[in-house]
């Protein structure tokens, strides 16, 4: 572990001190004018914006260096002299300070504005863009004739837009899935509303997810393919790149930094191919969009049954018996029950296959189809005539003869092979398949045995041991088999 891990950060006591309220409120101010490009301010710059605020009216200038000096001591920030206004050898006594804020503060506060607009909400979108963007940088270096030919500038310039969509990508997804399984938007999805979103919310996931499965595959095998000497060269490339801009602060090492970048390579593969036999973070995000779609079907499906259950069909009867009121006779009256509740007497339509492809033949034409239609009745059955019960015992004792015949000539055929007690695959000179099948028989039975011992199928025992590290061809009638040089010894 880095040793950074156990130090404490004091830059961040700001947000939990006493005067939380009048340290942020200073930041905030340094932080606000650093994203303007004004980067050094005087403390009565600051007092004036605090006394526009109704919570600084009693705020006096004491109060303001004290929490100048305190912020300066937690680090956040930078007290720098100002010796371009000096008059007196008094105003230079003074030591008339102006603040800058500190790169730590600047991040932080930039976290903390990020914090209060995200809300208590997830965030995140599925942009199918980035799959394409993603593909079209691994393109670019996929070949060692193009990295070589790309500036280091170029280069660095292509990994960063590769790492930045990737790293869009799966925040933006991870955020927007988490968003639609929280415990708020469940609760929106209980209710009628939802339905009108329904459609919108399912057809943005269906899209998402055509544009993954089409391209991600090629984001796989472009990451497969690439060789290690490749992605070696891009890193210690892109190091000497980050290496040739002048910093005055400590510079790592150049094996330092090619290891960051290819930690981030690592990351990116991992998510895309996985590891250690675990499946991908891609797989895992196919998985939860496709829950997701089902989860907002069936949301949609339920609250579709309850609103029909309660539906009141008053006014749809009304309507219908209004409808056999205005029906002139009896026949026209069964017409309209015909369409309304369908036809009464028949219960299935049986259409059966044409005899001719003829599309001038009409249905008239065609002979006729007989049905039988069995009664539905539960204790039905066909009448059957009873028939005689044949013997089939001369058969079957032929057959059984001609078995324990096979199986004689089978157990002689072992009995040929076994001299001295024991099997040398490597002296064998039959062919006959059966032998082969027996064989490989054994040597699963004895590998199966932690002692390497089995029975045969009539109680003999044995055991498997190898002669020697070579291996063996057996020829047979249908090909070869090559194995290692084993030897079967039976023990009794």
């Amino acid at each position: 572990m880095d040793a950074k891990l156990f130090q404490p950060i004091v830059e961040v006591n700001y947000l939990t001190a006493g005067n939380v309220w009048r340290y942020r409120a200073i930041l905030r101010y340094f932080y606000i004018q650093h994203e303007r490009l004004r980067h050094y301010l005087f403390p009565e710059e600051i007092l004036d914006y605090l006394k526009q605020s109704l919570f600084f009216q009693d705020y006096s200038q004491e109060q303001l260096q004290q929490d100048l000096n305190q912020l300066v001591e937690w680090k956040n920030l930078i007290p720098r002299q100002d010796m371009g206004k000096v008059s007196t050898i008094e105003e230079f006594k003074r030591k008339k300070f102006r603040y800058q804020c500190t790169p730590y503060t600047v991040e932080i506060e930039r976290m903390v504005q990020a914090l209060e607009q995200k809300g208590d909400s997830f965030g995140g979108s599925l942009e199918k863009t980035l799959f394409d963007r993603l593909l079209d940088g691994l393109i670019k270096i996929s070949s060692s004739q193009a990295v070589q030919a790309l500036p280091p500038e170029e280069l660095n310039g292509i990994w960063e837009d590769i790492y930045d969509n990737f790293r869009k990508l799966t925040e933006n997804a991870t955020d927007y899935l988490a968003h639609l399984e929280s415990e708020k938007v469940e609760e929106m999805m209980m209710t009628e509303a939802f339905l009108v979103y329904k459609d919108a919310i399912t057809g943005y996931l269906r899209s998402f997810m055509s544009v993954l499965q089409r391209i991600s595959l090629r984001i796989e095998s472009l990451l497969r393919e690439m060789p290690a000497e490749l992605i070696r060269h891009i890193t210690e490339k892109l190091a000497e790149y980050y290496l040739s801009i002048p910093r005055l602060e400590e510079t790592p090492s150049k094996e330092e930094v090619a290891g960051k970048y290819f930690i981030r390579w690592q990351s990116m593969c991992t998510w895309f191919l996985g590891s250690d036999g675990r499946e991908s973070d891609l797989v895992y995000l196919q998985s939860s969009t496709n829950e997701t779609i089902r989860r907002i079907t069936r949301f949609a499906q339920r609250i579709g049954e309850k609103h029909h259950n309660f539906k009141s069909r008053r006014k749809d009867y009304l309507h219908l018996a209004n409808c056999f009121v205005n029906c002139q006779d009896l026949q026209e009256a069964h017409e309209l029950s015909a369409c309304v509740f369908g036809v009464s007497h028949t219960r299935h339509i049986y259409s059966r296959p044409k005899e001719t492809e003829d599309i001038y033949v009409q249905i008239w034409d065609q002979p006729a189809t007989v049905i039988t239609v069995n009664p539905r009745v539960r204790n039905y059955r066909e009448k059957t005539r009873p028939r005689p019960i044949i013997s089939h015992r001369q058969e079957k004792e032929r057959l059984l003869a001609q078995y324990l015949q096979e199986k004689e000539a089978e157990q002689k055929l072992i009995e040929q092979m076994i001299k001295k007690d024991r099997i040398i695959l490597s002296e064998l000179s039959f062919s006959d398949p059966y032998i082969r099948k027996t064989i490989l028989n054994w040597i699963g039975r004895c590998m199966g045995s932690r002692q390497l011992v089995a029975k045969t199928e009539t109680g003999r025992k044995f055991r498997l041991s190898k002669i020697d590290d070579r291996r063996i061809t057996l020829p047979w009638e249908d090909g070869s088999l090559q194995l290692p040089n084993y030897m079967i010894q039976f023990l009794e």
